[in-house]
């Protein structure tokens, strides 16, 4: 059996079921992990999304766990904040996440995480356990044991609760997008104290509502409803219930980086001060924020596992990423779509604010995102390629993540998404005339490195 180098993504492991992931795939991914993390007696919970072909691939990856001697405890369908806080909550020696997250319905894979919840990711564990299953060398020994857990749900409902306080019901407009959300959401909020409307609530692995990804395209129906409903706020979610896209209750969608500032300024606010990680293609607008409400701006990565680790070794009070994931340091940094919209309802709710009103004290500058598609294969060396164009034009640069080039009025980052054969062009200035200039100047000089492709 040959397994595909491909599926082997900077923070986890992600194929179309049938193709590049199979159920030996899956199998041989559960020995090399096992192998990975020490063998012989070593603790791992496993969960899974929603999607149709998770079932049978988590069956096999728990197989692929048990004969290198991992004890296993299923918990079955959960988000992946449920399978994190698991790891955290049973003290366990890692757990394995069976989603493909934002992905097509056609794609699964496998989100792997060690002690702590800390994501195995590019630099903290990745390259070997990819080196250990392209290599086959799994460790043998006496085969562990598979238990079924059925408080996994239970045991993190009665953690969120007690850390949320909405001390005014709210009315809440969902669209957990058929996805794991739907086990969750809903009855947390209803928990708390809020009147829901839901749509899309029921989990189902095909999305027939829309793709598994909260874009502008797919929320069209929940901000109709928000608005006909005169909901406070609607909030959209992804396939496995790790990010969260808020809608005001106007119908406008918040940019995620917005949002990031909303809970940066009221845990701030709260601890007096702190450390807030925010990754590198926010606006310029967050730091501005951070600094203006005593915090200190750290700037990372994009990717969970390079976030979450950032703001647990930091120690930082909240984390954030344009994408609308948030890290919450009261949550073990865990990120996680539906806590993050209790939490805002819990802002709303001591504010007496309206989320319009709250989100217009934001900053905003003229920005813009395109994704540019390009193969796997040669994604990350074209990126190489234009930093090293830049740097030698003698460009002020951040080359942390892709390459983000500063100019004196605005910047732009090229950077290679880690999940798809793309690369992500943001754009921002101080104004719409430098914004179009600056946007077609990378999009001539990216464009050209694609046509060369391979070519050194």
């Amino acid at each position: 059996m040959k397994v595909a180098s491909s599926i082997f993504r900077a923070y986890d492991v992600r194929g179309v079921y049938g193709e590049d992931l199979t159920l030996e795939v899956a199998e041989a991914i559960g020995k090399g992990f096992a192998t990975f993390l020490g063998g012989g007696g070593r603790r791992v919970a496993v969960g899974r999304d929603v999607r149709l072909s998770g079932e049978v691939l988590q069956e096999a990856l728990m197989g692929g766990l048990t004969s290198a001697g991992c004890n296993v405890l299923d918990i079955g369908v959960v988000t992946s904040p449920v399978l994190y806080f698991t790891v955290i909550n049973l003290r366990l020696d890692g757990g394995v996440m069976v989603t493909a997250s934002h992905n097509p319905p056609e794609w699964n894979g496998f989100k792997l995480c060690r002690e702590g919840a800390i994501l195995c990711g590019e630099g903290t564990g990745m390259e070997e356990v990819r080196s250990i299953v392209l290599e086959g060398r799994f460790k043998e020994g006496v085969k562990g044991v598979l238990e079924h857990y059925g408080n996994a749900l239970k045991d993190y409902f009665n953690h969120v609760l007690r850390l949320v306080n909405i001390e005014k019901p709210l009315k809440v407009a969902l669209d957990p997008g058929n996805g794991a959300s739907t086990l969750t959401a809903p009855y947390l909020f209803k928990e708390a104290g809020c009147s829901i409307v839901a749509i899309n609530a029921e989990p189902n692995g095909r999305f027939p509502a829309h793709h598994p990804e909260p874009t502008e395209e797919a929320l069209q129906q929940l901000k109709e409803v928000v608005v006909k409903e005169e909901a406070d706020f609607g909030v959209g979610y992804d396939g496995d219930g790790d990010r969260a896209v808020f809608i005001d209750e106007r119908g406008n969608i918040l940019p995620g980086d917005v949002t990031l500032v909303l809970f940066a300024k009221y845990y701030l606010e709260k601890r007096g001060g702190g450390k807030v990680v925010y990754d590198v293609s926010c606006s310029t607008a967050v730091e501005e924020a951070i600094r203006a409400s005593g915090g200190e701006p750290i700037v990372s990565r994009v990717g969970h596992a390079f976030m979450m680790n950032r703001v647990l070794s930091e120690k930082a009070v909240f984390g954030g990423e344009k994408s609308s994931h948030f890290y919450f340091a009261e949550l073990y940094g865990i990120d996680d779509g539906v806590f993050a919209s209790l939490k805002l309802a819990e802002i709303l709710s001591r504010k007496g604010v309206r989320l319009s009103e709250l989100a217009s004290t934001v900053s905003r500058y003229p920005s813009t995102s395109k994704n540019y598609e390009c193969a796997d294969s040669v994604k990350f060396k074209v990126v190489e390629r234009l930093a090293r164009k830049y740097m030698e034009l003698g460009k002020k640069l951040i080359a942390l993540d892709g390459v983000k080039v500063l100019e004196p009025e605005g910047w732009f980052l090229v950077r290679a998404s880690n999940t798809q054969p793309l690369i992500k062009v943001t754009v921002e200035s101080k104004s719409v005339e430098k914004l179009k200039e600056l946007k077609e100047k990378v999009e001539k000089d990216l464009l050209e490195e694609i046509r060369r492709g391979a070519t050194p």
